[in-house]
Order: C-alpha cells, then sequence, then structure tokens
C-alpha cells in the first residue's frame, strides 16, 4: 500500500510541476519589510491552472519580475545559488531534475521518468528545495531608538562630560543581501509566507539591532561632538541628520560589525527630542552668554556700557569721575582697542581744544584759578 501511494504520489507531482509559474512580489507588503519570498502570482490570483505544484520547486521556463528597488536571491537546498539587483523580467532555468519540464523543452519523456523515480525515492516529494527571495535594496524607515535615562560622553567644546536623554529613529538599508541571510536572518524567515520586518515587535533579530544602537549612542555623540568639522556643536545635531548618522554608523560598525559582517548600515537619523542633564543645560546658558558676549557684538555691548559710565561720570563726578572713567578704559585697553587695531590719533600740542581741555582738567582738580584759566583760553583762541 505504502509502495503504490508513493508511486502515484511522485507521478502526480511530477505533472503538476510540469506547468510554468509566474512569480513576483506578494501584495500588501508593509515598507519596512526587508526579505520575503516570491509568490506564483497567476496561481494565487486563481487564474492559474497549476494548483497543485511543490511549494519549493521552480519549474523550468517560470518567469520571476523583480520590481525597482528589490533585489532577487535564489537558493537551492539552502545555499544561494544566484543574485540579480537589476530590475526586469527573469526566466528560470536549473540542470535539477526536479525543475525540468516538458513544457521548457526539457524533452518529453526524460523530465517525467527522472522525476518520478527521484521522488519516489523520497515518498513522492521533490528531493530538492528551491526558492527565490526578495530583498529590499531601498532605505527601510521608522526604525527606533531611544534611551531610558541619561547616556553621558566626553563633549570636545564644553570640555567635560555631558549627558542626555533621547530618542529618534533612522534609516537602514541592506547593502550586502548575501552576507545578510548567510550571517544574520533566521532560518524561519527563509520560508514561504514570512516577512523579516526590522520593525516587527516580535523580530527577536531586529529587536537585537535596537539593542545594539542604543549601546552605540554614547559613543556617536562623542564621534560627533569631538569631530573639528562639525564645529564641536552638540546643538548641531538635530540639524544635521547625515552628519550623525555617519557617527551612529561608525560607532555601530566599530562595536558590532554590522556592514563588514551582517551587510546593513545607517543612512539617516531623525532626532526628535535630545533633553540634556541639569549640568548640562546651565553649561550650554553659560555658553549661549559667552557666545552673545563674543566678537563684534561684544565690542559693540562693551562700548555702549562705557560710553554711558562717561556719560554719567560726566554729569555726576566732574573731572575725578573722568579721570576714573580714563584709568578703567586705560586698565581694559581703551574704547578703541574693542575695534580694529588702529593707531591711536595724537593730538597736536598746538591744538586750541586740547589745550583747553588740560586747562579744564587743571582747573576742576584745583590746580589753577578761574584767573588763570580764563587767561589760557584767551590766548589758546587768540583772543
Amino acid at each position: 500500500m505504502g509502495l503504490r501511494q508513493a508511486v502515484a504520489g511522485a507521478v502526480g507531482g511530477v505533472l503538476a510541476d510540469q506547468w510554468k509559474d509566474f512569480y513576483t512580489v506578494p501584495v500588501g507588503l508593509p515598507a519596512t519589510a526587508a526579505l520575503f519570498a516570491a509568490v506564483p502570482r497567476g496561481t494565487n490570483a486563481g487564474r492559474g491552472s497549476n494548483t497543485s505544484a511543490s511549494s519549493n520547486i521552480i519549474t523550468n521556463g517560470s518567469k520571476i519580475v523583480v520590481p525597482e528597488g528589490y533585489g532577487l536571491l535564489l537558493m537551492q537546498d539552502g545555499a544561494v545559488t544566484a543574485f540579480v539587483a537589476e530590475p526586469g523580467g527573469y526566466e528560470w532555468r536549473s540542470d535539477d531534475a526536479n525543475s525540468q519540464s516538458i513544457f521548457a523543452g526539457d524533452g518529453l519523456v526524460t523530465p517525467l521518468i527522472r522525476q518520478t523515480w527521484e521522488r519516489f525515492k523520497f515518498g513522492g516529494q521533490p528531493g530538492s528545495q528551491q526558492a527565490a527571495f526578495f530583498v529590499s535594496l531601498k532605505e527601510l524607515p521608522d526604525n527606533r531608538f531611544g534611551t531610558q535615562s541619561e547616556i553621558y560622553w566626553d563633549d570636545g567644546f564644553l570640555g567635560t562630560q555631558v549627558g542626555a536623554v533621547t530618542r529618534g529613529s533612522y534609516t537602514l538599508k541592506i547593502v550586502d543581501p548575501i552576507l545578510f541571510v548567510k550571517n544574520f536572518v533566521p532560518a524561519r524567515y527563509l520560508q514561504p509566507g514570512e516577512v523579516f520586518d526590522f520593525t516587527d515587535l516580535d523580530n527577536a533579530a531586529a529587536s537585537q539591532l535596537f539593542n545594539e544602537v542604543v549601546g552605540s549612542l554614547a559613543p556617536a555623540f562623542s564621534l560627533y561632538t569631538n569631530d573639528p568639522g562639525k564645529g564641536n556643536r552638540i546643538t548641531k545635531l538635530q540639524q544635521d541628520s547625515l552628519g550623525f548618522a555617519k557617527s551612529l554608523s561608525d560607532a555601530v560598525e566599530q562595536a558590532y560589525q554590522w556592514n563588514s559582517d551582517r551587510g546593513l548600515a545607517i543612512v539617516k537619523t531623525a532626532i526628535v527630542s535630545i533633553e540634556y542633564d541639569a549640568n548640562t543645560r546651565e553649561l550650554l546658558k553659560t555658553v549661549q552668554r559667552a557666545d552673545a558676549l563674543s566678537g563684534a557684538r561684544g565690542n559693540s555691548n562693551l562700548q555702549a556700557s562705557m560710553a554711558q559710565g562717561i556719560q554719567s561720570a560726566g554729569e555726576t563726578g566732574g573731572a575725578a569721575g573722568l579721570v576714573g572713567v580714563g584709568m578703567a578704559s586705560g586698565m581694559f585697553g581703551g574704547v578703541g582697542s574693542m575695534q580694529q587695531p588702529v593707531a591711536p590719533a595724537t593730538p597736536s600740542a598746538d591744538d586750541p581744544i586740547a589745550k583747553l581741555t588740560k586747562a579744564k582738567e587743571m582747573l576742576d582738580l584745583g590746580l589753577i584759578t578761574q584767573d588763570d584759566y580764563d587767561k589760557l583760553k584767551a590766548k589758546a583762541l587768540g583772543l
């Protein structure tokens, strides 16, 4: 009984597997799907005549359509046999006896006899497994990261350790599909109907990536803020998605070898929020105040303050106030030192204004009398 059932099953399977199929991308895939099996579209839509073919055999002459943004990975008996990265229509051809078809020009009798004998030895089942998988070559969005408590790193600009709680997302790209499948994808996803999705909460492999990214955030912040080309400013992080993505990708690669071992790379990041700890916020306030008082803006503020001081001293303290301001301006290099270095103008010894100014200072200090001052004034003005 068992022998006759095996023969009948073998013959029935051979006849069913002579039909050609049309394989393409499944319908209704999420935008974050990274790897999935190609499906025979004609049969699934109810229009095909081949409804009992083996699920793990692709018949010679079958067409496989590769859409834009995807690569085609071919496997047989668990091993990768080919990869196609160009979009277009392709025809399946294999030397395996299970793929041979009378409709593909492989002969009329030979495919039937050879397949029947091979399947008879395996209880009526094909003695081979063939599969076609699509791998996304696009940027895969919505990969989240976040920290529950502060992470700390050494900041080159502030010259100390800073801390923050942060969250955001990044786009991921499969840069080496063969390496990705061989070294990272669990076997359960190399089956028809399974979809490998990095955002799937039940995907243990994707959860591992999340943990590795979180573990790399502090080194990534350190790489970014200590790079002279970035200006060493943590405040630029939220405006530089590509720059921080490179720092994060480099940190992940150094710690976990995503690119070299798994064929994965981080392309872009979006930091949704970054909340600095109390010490860091205080440091940033100090830096902001220093920035506001630096350069030309600081010179203008200081000049205005000194001018106001001179005016107040002249109104309240007379010459003594002016002398004090003069001493202060001398200590700080003078008002003129706030501007571009320019040789100070030296008043001429015959300048009447200079003479009168000097005389007024002497009068205010009590060194000369009002009569002496009036005589000097008349002489300076030529009266």
